[in-house]
């Protein structure tokens, strides 16, 4: 049974820091998700040109680093916010944890889940948080991320999409390797026969999602307004990861190919003391940006 904290409860005797899981939530009652106070954020944050936003008009298929540029919202923050039932738009409040007002948010959840992630995940570094504001019957595009992630809903309905991430078929290895390297996501292309493959989530308040590094994922927000919120965290597991997805990359590049990451564990193992040891390829295994606390950059 899952294995309440004050504000998640997950089966932790299960969890897989790999595998997608159900989690329960209490962040409903939070003050600092409540719609007058992210209004407020959304200014401090937009200021800074931490907003991405994109009209109703973007779909599963639209490629997600391009989806404020094809379907722009031409509303500011503030407005899109205040009247988010009829905005017809879809807004994404980034790096939250950079306010002051919400580190301390990011800090009770993550620092809650900090312990028992760490017995099968130790590293946790570059916490984030992350609020999306969506118009009912928005679309977020078919897409991966580098970070874990535990997504809760916080006020509304929706429905998401998630594939495992190792699901090759969801989303290819030369597209996890060329994202890795260079976060470009030209490669992640939405198929309408990929929703079979998916472990689908409906999403109400209290409920939500855990979402391992590259789980491609889509969401299709209900006929409400909806709010959710996200927190995020790299580990020593997650940087591994990425290490050997880039050189494959930098390999590939060279002619060389490589069993899948993953696949021959001793490879692997071989792969990330050569790089450790030779710097090859100009991958950092320990650099300085992936040992941060905090994740003060910004990811498209």
């Amino acid at each position: 049974m899952p294995r309440a904290g004050r504000w998640l409860s997950i089966d932790w005797p299960r969890f897989n820091p790999w595998q997608i899981c159900q989690v329960e939530h209490q962040l409903m009652s939070h003050p600092l998700l409540r719609p007058a106070r992210l209004v407020e954020l959304g200014k401090r944050l937009e200021a800074r040109g931490q907003i991405r936003t994109h009209s109703r008009n973007a779909a599963a298929g639209t490629p997600f680093n391009d989806a404020p540029s094809l379907h722009p919202n031409a509303q500011s923050a503030a407005a899109t916010l205040g009247d988010i039932a009829n905005a017809s738009a879809w807004l994404s409040l980034l790096n939250v944890q950079t306010d002051d007002i919400y580190r301390s948010l990011v800090d009770a959840v993550l620092d809650e889940l900090k312990p028992d992630v760490d017995r099968v995940d130790p590293g946790m570094c570059y916490r984030g948080g992350w609020i999306f504001v969506s118009s009912p019957n928005t679309v977020t595009p078919f897409h991966m991320d580098r970070e874990h992630n535990f997504i809760m809903q916080i006020a509304g309905r929706k429905r998401l999409y998630v594939w495992e991430a190792d699901d090759t078929v969801a989303v290819s290895e030369h597209a996890r390797d060329q994202f890795h390297d260079t976060h470009n996501r030209e490669r992640v292309v939405w198929r309408d026969e990929l929703k079979s493959r998916a472990r689908v989530f409906e999403l109400e308040p209290g409920m939500g999602a855990y979402m391992p590094s590259t789980s491609p994922h889509l969401v299709e927000n209900g006929d409400n307004p909806s709010i959710t919120v996200s927190f995020t965290y790299y580990t020593n597991s997650t940087r591994r990861n990425s290490v050997l997805h880039k050189t494959h990359n930098r390999l590939r590049a060279r002619g060389v190919a490589l069993p899948a990451v993953g696949e021959r564990p001793m490879i692997d193992a071989l792969l990330v003391r050569a790089v450790r040891l030779t710097g090859a390829f100009g991958v950092a295994v320990d650099g300085r940006r992936d040992d941060a606390p905090y994740a003060e950059h910004l990811f498209a």
